[in-house]
C-alpha cells in the first residue's frame, strides 16, 4: 500500500512546495508594492507640503481652472486672480450678446498658457520668476 501512496505523497509534497514558493513570491511582491507606495507617499508629501515652491499645483490649476484665476490666488496674486475671475463671470453673463464667449475663451487661454509655462520652467526658475520676483502675468 505504501507503494500506491508514493505517487500521491510526491504530488502532495510538490503541491506543498509550489504553494510555499508561490506564497513567498507574493509576499516579496507585496513588500515591494508597499515600499513603492511609501516612496510615492513621501514624494507626494514633499510636493504638497512644500510651501516654498508651488509650481506643480499652480501649473495644474492654471490648466484646469485657469479662467477662474485659481492659480493666481495660489501664488498670492489676488488682484490678478480677481481680474480673471471677474472677466470670466462677465463673459458668461454676456454670452447672449455673442461677444462674451470670446472673453471666456481668452481667460481660458490665459490660464492654459500660464499653466503650461509654469510646468515647463525649472523649479528654481519658477521660484525666482513668480514667487520671489512676483511677476504676475506670463
Amino acid at each position: 500500500m505504501s507503494e500506491e501512496n508514493n505517487p500521491f505523497d510526491k504530488a502532495k509534497e510538490s503541491a506543498s512546495d509550489a504553494y510555499d514558493s508561490t506564497k513567498e513570491t507574493f509576499n516579496e511582491a507585496a513588500d515591494a508594492a508597499k515600499e513603492s507606495a511609501r516612496d510615492f507617499q513621501r514624494g507626494l508629501n514633499d510636493t504638497v507640503n512644500n510651501g516654498d515652491n508651488k509650481k506643480l499645483l499652480a501649473g495644474l490649476l492654471g490648466i484646469f481652472l485657469g479662467s477662474l484665476g485659481v492659480h493666481k490666488f495660489i501664488l498670492g496674486y489676488q488682484k490678478e486672480g480677481f481680474i480673471l475671475a471677474g472677466l470670466t463671470v462677465i463673459g458668461w453673463i454676456t454670452t447672449c450678446v455673442f461677444f462674451g464667449i470670446f472673453i471666456v475663451m481668452a481667460t481660458y487661454a490665459v490660464g492654459l498658457i500660464e499653466g503650461i509655462i509654469y510646468l515647463t520652467k525649472s523649479d528654481e526658475e519658477f521660484y525666482n520668476t513668480y514667487q520671489a520676483g512676483r511677476k504676475p502675468w506670463f
